[in-house]
Protein backbone atom coordinates (compact mmCIF):
# COMPACT_ATOMS: atom_id res chain seq x y z
CA UNK A 1 0.00 0.00 0.00
CA UNK A 2 1.52 3.41 -0.78
CA UNK A 3 1.60 6.32 1.64
CA UNK A 4 -1.54 6.90 3.96
CA UNK A 5 -2.28 10.95 5.23
CA UNK A 6 -1.75 10.82 8.93
CA UNK A 7 -5.48 11.67 9.55
CA UNK A 8 -6.34 8.45 7.68
CA UNK A 9 -3.25 6.32 9.21
CA UNK A 10 -4.54 7.71 13.14
CA UNK A 11 -8.04 7.25 12.46
CA UNK A 12 -9.53 6.05 15.65
CA UNK A 13 -10.90 2.59 15.85
CA UNK A 14 -12.82 2.63 18.93
CA UNK A 15 -14.30 4.91 21.05
CA UNK A 16 -11.36 5.32 23.45
CA UNK A 17 -9.02 6.82 20.84
CA UNK A 18 -11.49 9.31 20.03
CA UNK A 19 -10.42 12.72 21.55
CA UNK A 20 -12.53 15.76 22.58
CA UNK A 21 -15.86 13.81 22.18
CA UNK A 22 -16.20 12.42 25.41
CA UNK A 23 -20.09 13.02 26.47
CA UNK A 24 -20.97 11.62 22.57
CA UNK A 25 -18.42 8.72 22.67
CA UNK A 26 -19.84 7.76 26.65
CA UNK A 27 -23.53 7.74 25.36
CA UNK A 28 -22.74 5.54 22.89
CA UNK A 29 -20.77 2.96 24.48
CA UNK A 30 -23.47 2.43 27.13
CA UNK A 31 -25.70 1.93 24.60
CA UNK A 32 -23.82 -0.81 23.55
CA UNK A 33 -23.08 -2.08 26.70
CA UNK A 34 -26.74 -2.04 27.69
CA UNK A 35 -27.97 -3.23 24.36
CA UNK A 36 -30.27 -0.32 23.70
CA UNK A 37 -29.65 0.28 20.16
CA UNK A 38 -31.80 3.19 18.22
CA UNK A 39 -32.98 3.07 15.02
CA UNK A 40 -31.50 6.37 13.97
CA UNK A 41 -28.63 8.72 14.94
CA UNK A 42 -28.03 12.07 13.57
CA UNK A 43 -24.38 13.25 14.46
CA UNK A 44 -24.18 17.49 14.42
CA UNK A 45 -20.51 19.20 14.00
CA UNK A 46 -18.18 20.99 12.64
CA UNK A 47 -15.92 18.93 9.96
CA UNK A 48 -13.47 17.04 11.10
CA UNK A 49 -14.05 16.60 14.44
CA UNK A 50 -14.72 12.32 14.26
CA UNK A 51 -18.54 12.12 13.19
CA UNK A 52 -18.02 9.44 10.58
CA UNK A 53 -15.28 7.96 12.43
CA UNK A 54 -17.57 7.80 15.45
CA UNK A 55 -20.67 5.89 13.02
CA UNK A 56 -18.47 3.38 11.59
CA UNK A 57 -16.88 2.64 15.08
CA UNK A 58 -20.59 2.11 16.43
CA UNK A 59 -21.52 0.49 12.85
CA UNK A 60 -18.98 -2.42 14.08
CA UNK A 61 -19.47 -2.25 17.88
CA UNK A 62 -22.82 -3.28 18.03
CA UNK A 63 -22.27 -6.09 15.76
CA UNK A 64 -18.93 -7.10 17.15
CA UNK A 65 -19.73 -10.44 19.11
CA UNK A 66 -17.83 -9.57 21.78
CA UNK A 67 -17.61 -5.71 22.60
CA UNK A 68 -14.93 -4.28 25.02
CA UNK A 69 -16.54 -1.61 27.13
CA UNK A 70 -18.87 -0.89 24.32
CA UNK A 71 -15.93 -0.62 21.79
CA UNK A 72 -15.67 -3.40 19.00
CA UNK A 73 -12.80 -6.02 20.09
CA UNK A 74 -11.37 -5.65 16.33
CA UNK A 75 -11.08 -9.68 16.57
CA UNK A 76 -13.90 -11.50 16.46
CA UNK A 77 -15.39 -13.03 13.05
CA UNK A 78 -17.77 -10.47 12.83
CA UNK A 79 -15.39 -7.71 12.95
CA UNK A 80 -12.96 -8.87 10.80
CA UNK A 81 -15.42 -9.44 7.99
CA UNK A 82 -16.71 -6.07 8.64
CA UNK A 83 -13.30 -4.40 8.22
CA UNK A 84 -13.17 -5.60 4.90
CA UNK A 85 -13.69 -3.59 2.44
CA UNK A 86 -16.68 -5.68 0.19
CA UNK A 87 -18.57 -6.04 3.42
CA UNK A 88 -22.42 -5.66 3.01
CA UNK A 89 -23.45 -5.23 6.11
CA UNK A 90 -22.01 -1.05 6.93
CA UNK A 91 -22.92 1.01 3.91
CA UNK A 92 -21.71 4.59 3.58
CA UNK A 93 -23.57 6.83 1.16
CA UNK A 94 -22.33 10.64 0.36
CA UNK A 95 -25.82 12.59 0.39
CA UNK A 96 -23.73 15.51 -1.96
CA UNK A 97 -23.86 13.31 -4.85
CA UNK A 98 -26.59 10.97 -4.05
CA UNK A 99 -29.34 13.55 -3.21
CA UNK A 100 -31.87 12.31 -5.49
CA UNK A 101 -35.23 11.03 -4.86
CA UNK A 102 -34.34 8.00 -7.18
CA UNK A 103 -31.47 7.14 -4.70
CA UNK A 104 -33.21 7.23 -1.52
CA UNK A 105 -35.92 4.67 -3.21
CA UNK A 106 -33.32 2.20 -4.06
CA UNK A 107 -32.08 2.23 -0.38
CA UNK A 108 -35.50 1.63 0.93
CA UNK A 109 -35.46 -1.15 -1.11
CA UNK A 110 -32.12 -2.38 0.20
CA UNK A 111 -33.23 -1.90 3.54
CA UNK A 112 -35.43 -5.16 2.60
CA UNK A 113 -32.72 -7.24 2.96
CA UNK A 114 -31.25 -8.35 6.14
CA UNK A 115 -27.19 -8.27 7.31
CA UNK A 116 -24.99 -10.79 5.97
CA UNK A 117 -22.71 -11.34 8.66
CA UNK A 118 -23.76 -9.35 11.67
CA UNK A 119 -26.77 -8.42 13.96
CA UNK A 120 -27.31 -4.89 12.15
CA UNK A 121 -27.24 -3.54 9.24
CA UNK A 122 -25.91 0.06 8.98
CA UNK A 123 -26.60 3.15 6.76
CA UNK A 124 -23.79 6.03 7.36
CA UNK A 125 -25.03 8.94 5.39
CA UNK A 126 -22.53 11.65 5.15
CA UNK A 127 -23.67 15.14 4.65
CA UNK A 128 -27.02 14.33 4.65
CA UNK A 129 -28.30 17.95 4.60
CA UNK A 130 -27.67 17.87 0.95
CA UNK A 131 -30.83 15.77 0.02
CA UNK A 132 -33.21 17.33 -2.32
CA UNK A 133 -36.72 17.97 -0.09
CA UNK A 134 -38.49 14.49 -2.24
CA UNK A 135 -35.78 12.76 -1.41
CA UNK A 136 -35.94 13.44 2.60
CA UNK A 137 -39.89 13.04 2.03
CA UNK A 138 -38.61 9.52 0.08
CA UNK A 139 -36.91 8.75 3.58
CA UNK A 140 -39.17 9.80 6.11
CA UNK A 141 -40.84 6.56 6.32
CA UNK A 142 -38.14 3.80 6.01
CA UNK A 143 -37.02 6.38 8.85
CA UNK A 144 -39.31 5.67 11.02
CA UNK A 145 -39.87 2.41 10.93
CA UNK A 146 -37.53 0.33 9.39
CA UNK A 147 -36.86 -3.20 10.00
CA UNK A 148 -35.32 -4.04 13.76
CA UNK A 149 -31.95 -5.34 11.54
CA UNK A 150 -31.66 -1.67 9.96
CA UNK A 151 -29.81 1.42 12.02
CA UNK A 152 -29.39 4.62 10.14
CA UNK A 153 -26.44 6.97 11.43
CA UNK A 154 -26.77 10.42 9.85
CA UNK A 155 -23.77 13.15 9.76
CA UNK A 156 -24.33 16.83 9.17
CA UNK A 157 -22.32 19.80 9.26
CA UNK A 158 -25.61 21.84 8.56
CA UNK A 159 -27.92 20.48 10.86
CA UNK A 160 -30.37 23.94 10.35
CA UNK A 161 -31.00 22.86 6.94
CA UNK A 162 -32.91 19.79 8.27
CA UNK A 163 -36.25 19.38 7.85
CA UNK A 164 -38.50 19.08 11.04
CA UNK A 165 -39.44 15.86 10.52
CA UNK A 166 -36.13 14.03 9.89
CA UNK A 167 -34.37 15.72 13.30
CA UNK A 168 -38.07 14.54 15.25
CA UNK A 169 -36.91 10.51 14.03
CA UNK A 170 -33.22 10.85 15.05
CA UNK A 171 -31.27 10.55 18.19
CA UNK A 172 -29.00 13.88 18.13
CA UNK A 173 -25.58 14.19 18.98
CA UNK A 174 -23.46 17.20 18.50
CA UNK A 175 -19.86 17.14 18.28
CA UNK A 176 -17.68 19.98 19.44
CA UNK A 177 -14.44 21.59 18.60
CA UNK A 178 -11.46 19.94 20.21
CA UNK A 179 -9.37 21.61 22.42
CA UNK A 180 -5.70 22.95 21.61
CA UNK A 181 -4.21 21.24 24.64
CA UNK A 182 -5.91 17.75 23.34
CA UNK A 183 -4.85 18.31 19.74
CA UNK A 184 -1.75 19.05 20.58
CA UNK A 185 -1.11 15.74 22.62
CA UNK A 186 -2.05 13.88 19.54
CA UNK A 187 0.38 15.55 17.50
CA UNK A 188 2.73 14.53 19.93
CA UNK A 189 1.97 10.86 20.21
CA UNK A 190 1.89 11.10 16.45
CA UNK A 191 5.09 12.59 15.97
CA UNK A 192 7.16 10.51 18.42
CA UNK A 193 5.73 7.00 16.84
CA UNK A 194 6.51 8.46 13.31
CA UNK A 195 10.25 9.88 14.70
CA UNK A 196 9.46 13.30 13.93
CA UNK A 197 11.60 16.00 15.53
CA UNK A 198 9.80 18.85 16.62
CA UNK A 199 9.98 21.89 18.58
CA UNK A 200 6.99 22.23 21.28
CA UNK A 201 6.51 25.99 19.80
CA UNK A 202 6.10 24.13 16.02
CA UNK A 203 3.94 21.73 17.36
CA UNK A 204 1.45 24.35 19.16
CA UNK A 205 0.90 26.48 16.02
CA UNK A 206 -0.14 23.63 13.84
CA UNK A 207 -2.85 22.55 16.81
CA UNK A 208 -3.70 26.86 16.68
CA UNK A 209 -3.95 26.08 12.89
CA UNK A 210 -5.99 23.18 12.98
CA UNK A 211 -8.70 25.48 14.55
CA UNK A 212 -10.46 22.80 16.46
CA UNK A 213 -10.73 20.00 13.41
CA UNK A 214 -8.43 17.31 14.23
CA UNK A 215 -8.41 16.04 10.47
CA UNK A 216 -7.67 19.80 9.72
CA UNK A 217 -4.96 19.79 11.98
CA UNK A 218 -3.30 16.08 11.00
CA UNK A 219 -3.69 17.72 7.21
CA UNK A 220 -1.38 21.00 8.39
CA UNK A 221 0.94 18.68 10.72
CA UNK A 222 1.32 16.53 7.14
CA UNK A 223 2.11 19.02 5.25
CA UNK A 224 4.56 20.51 7.44
CA UNK A 225 6.59 16.76 7.66
CA UNK A 226 6.65 17.17 3.82
CA UNK A 227 8.34 20.66 3.90
CA UNK A 228 10.72 20.27 6.92
CA UNK A 229 14.24 18.86 6.66
CA UNK A 230 15.16 17.41 9.81
CA UNK A 231 13.71 19.21 12.60
CA UNK A 232 10.22 20.89 12.48
CA UNK A 233 10.54 24.04 13.79
CA UNK A 234 8.16 26.99 13.85
CA UNK A 235 9.60 28.74 11.60
CA UNK A 236 9.46 25.94 9.14
CA UNK A 237 5.59 25.97 10.10
CA UNK A 238 4.66 29.39 9.14
CA UNK A 239 7.04 28.39 5.29
CA UNK A 240 4.74 25.61 4.64
CA UNK A 241 1.50 26.96 5.58
CA UNK A 242 1.67 30.19 3.41
CA UNK A 243 1.87 32.10 6.61
CA UNK A 244 3.34 35.74 6.54
CA UNK A 245 6.71 36.08 7.40
CA UNK A 246 6.73 36.99 11.16
CA UNK A 247 8.85 40.29 10.66
CA UNK A 248 6.58 41.18 7.72
CA UNK A 249 3.60 40.88 10.05
CA UNK A 250 5.27 42.96 13.11
CA UNK A 251 5.74 45.30 10.45
CA UNK A 252 2.31 45.55 9.11
CA UNK A 253 1.05 45.62 12.92
CA UNK A 254 2.80 48.39 14.35
CA UNK A 255 1.89 50.60 11.40
CA UNK A 256 -1.70 49.78 11.54
CA UNK A 257 -1.02 50.92 15.66
CA UNK A 258 0.46 53.92 14.46
CA UNK A 259 -0.98 55.66 11.97
CA UNK A 260 1.42 54.63 8.92
CA UNK A 261 -0.23 55.03 6.07
CA UNK A 262 2.66 55.21 3.74
CA UNK A 263 3.57 52.09 5.56
CA UNK A 264 0.29 50.50 5.19
CA UNK A 265 0.79 50.57 1.11
CA UNK A 266 4.20 49.59 1.33
CA UNK A 267 2.94 46.58 3.12
CA UNK A 268 0.00 45.43 1.28
CA UNK A 269 1.98 45.54 -2.24
CA UNK A 270 4.86 43.61 -0.41
CA UNK A 271 2.35 40.99 0.47
CA UNK A 272 0.88 41.09 -2.74
CA UNK A 273 3.88 40.80 -4.74
CA UNK A 274 4.43 37.57 -2.55
CA UNK A 275 1.17 36.19 -3.44
CA UNK A 276 0.02 35.67 -0.04
CA UNK A 277 -3.79 35.69 0.43
CA UNK A 278 -5.74 38.73 2.08
CA UNK A 279 -8.18 36.69 3.48
CA UNK A 280 -5.50 34.44 5.62
CA UNK A 281 -3.42 37.48 5.78
CA UNK A 282 -6.68 39.45 7.48
CA UNK A 283 -7.01 35.92 10.05
CA UNK A 284 -3.31 36.67 10.98
CA UNK A 285 -3.63 40.22 11.65
CA UNK A 286 -6.67 39.53 13.75
CA UNK A 287 -4.61 36.74 15.61
CA UNK A 288 -1.92 39.08 16.08
CA UNK A 289 -4.24 41.48 18.12
CA UNK A 290 -6.10 38.70 19.90
CA UNK A 291 -2.57 37.64 20.87
CA UNK A 292 -1.74 41.36 22.35
CA UNK A 293 -5.25 41.36 23.87
CA UNK A 294 -4.42 38.16 26.18
CA UNK A 295 -1.38 39.86 27.09
CA UNK A 296 -2.76 42.88 28.20
CA UNK A 297 -5.25 41.31 30.40
CA UNK A 298 -3.53 38.07 31.71
CA UNK A 299 -0.76 37.23 33.67
CA UNK A 300 0.25 34.00 32.33
CA UNK A 301 -0.03 34.66 28.83
CA UNK A 302 3.68 33.14 27.66
CA UNK A 303 1.50 29.96 28.80
CA UNK A 304 -1.41 30.34 26.83
CA UNK A 305 0.04 31.58 23.60
CA UNK A 306 3.05 28.90 23.28
CA UNK A 307 5.05 31.44 21.45
CA UNK A 308 9.14 31.13 20.72
CA UNK A 309 10.64 33.69 23.48
CA UNK A 310 11.70 36.22 20.67
CA UNK A 311 8.30 36.46 18.97
CA UNK A 312 6.56 36.33 22.43
CA UNK A 313 9.18 39.29 23.47
CA UNK A 314 8.39 41.07 20.10
CA UNK A 315 4.79 40.84 20.54
CA UNK A 316 4.83 41.54 24.11
CA UNK A 317 6.59 44.72 23.62
CA UNK A 318 3.83 46.14 21.00
CA UNK A 319 1.20 45.26 22.91
CA UNK A 320 2.28 47.38 25.95
CA UNK A 321 3.15 50.47 23.80
CA UNK A 322 -0.82 50.91 23.25
CA UNK A 323 -3.97 50.51 25.43
CA UNK A 324 -5.99 48.11 25.59
CA UNK A 325 -8.69 49.93 23.92
CA UNK A 326 -7.35 50.81 20.85
CA UNK A 327 -5.73 46.85 20.63
CA UNK A 328 -9.57 45.52 21.13
CA UNK A 329 -10.84 48.22 18.52
CA UNK A 330 -8.40 46.74 15.72
CA UNK A 331 -9.32 43.02 17.16
CA UNK A 332 -13.18 43.68 16.42
CA UNK A 333 -12.79 45.16 12.95
CA UNK A 334 -10.26 42.96 11.53
CA UNK A 335 -12.47 40.31 13.05
CA UNK A 336 -15.79 41.19 11.83
CA UNK A 337 -13.91 40.59 8.38
CA UNK A 338 -14.09 37.73 7.76
CA UNK A 339 -17.47 36.69 6.07
CA UNK A 340 -17.00 39.72 3.08
CA UNK A 341 -13.71 38.24 2.16
CA UNK A 342 -16.04 35.24 0.62
CA UNK A 343 -18.21 37.87 -1.68
CA UNK A 344 -15.28 40.29 -2.20
CA UNK A 345 -14.22 41.08 -5.79
CA UNK A 346 -10.84 42.46 -4.74
CA UNK A 347 -9.82 41.29 -1.32
CA UNK A 348 -6.85 43.54 -1.45
CA UNK A 349 -9.01 46.35 -1.60
CA UNK A 350 -10.86 45.09 1.15
CA UNK A 351 -7.80 44.65 3.61
CA UNK A 352 -6.69 47.95 2.67
CA UNK A 353 -9.73 49.86 3.44
CA UNK A 354 -9.37 47.74 6.63
CA UNK A 355 -6.43 48.20 7.68
CA UNK A 356 -6.74 52.11 7.07
CA UNK A 357 -9.35 51.96 9.29
CA UNK A 358 -8.06 51.19 12.23
CA UNK A 359 -4.91 52.73 11.29
CA UNK A 360 -7.22 56.33 11.33
CA UNK A 361 -9.75 55.36 14.09
CA UNK A 362 -7.40 56.82 17.11
CA UNK A 363 -6.10 59.95 15.51
CA UNK A 364 -9.85 60.58 14.65
CA UNK A 365 -10.65 60.63 17.97
CA UNK A 366 -7.96 62.94 18.59
CA UNK A 367 -8.42 65.24 16.12
CA UNK A 368 -12.38 65.67 17.55
CA UNK A 369 -10.85 65.92 20.96
CA UNK A 370 -9.10 68.98 19.65
CA UNK A 371 -12.08 70.45 17.90
CA UNK A 372 -14.01 69.91 21.14
CA UNK A 373 -11.28 71.38 23.21
CA UNK A 374 -10.85 74.55 20.56
CA UNK A 375 -14.62 74.96 20.62
CA UNK A 376 -14.95 74.93 24.58
CA UNK A 377 -11.75 77.27 24.59
CA UNK A 378 -13.96 79.58 22.59
CA UNK A 379 -16.49 79.85 24.54
CA UNK A 380 -15.20 80.55 27.97
CA UNK A 381 -13.49 83.40 26.40
CA UNK A 382 -16.95 85.22 24.45
CA UNK A 383 -17.91 84.08 28.66
CA UNK A 384 -15.24 86.08 30.35
CA UNK A 385 -15.16 89.29 27.83
CA UNK A 386 -16.33 92.31 29.08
Amino acid sequence: MGYLALYRLFRPTTFEEVIGQDSVTTALKNQVTHGTISHAYLFCGTRGTGKTTCARIFARAINCEHPVGGSPCGKCPTCLKLAEPTNMDIIEIDAASNNRVDEIRELRENVKYPPVNGKYKVYIIDEVHMLTDSAFNALLKTLEEPPSYVVFIMGTTEVHKLPATILSRCMRFDFKLVGQQELESLLQKIFDKQKVFYEKEALSLIARLGEGSVRDTLSIADTCVAYADGKLTYEQVLKAVGSMDRKDMDLLVSHILSGDIKGIFEDVSHIASMGKSFSVVNKEVAQYFRDMAVIHTCEDFAKILSYPKEILDHIEKTAKTYPISTILSGLKTFASLEQEFRYSENPRILFEVTALKVATAHQTTLDELEKRVTTLEQKIRDMVKP
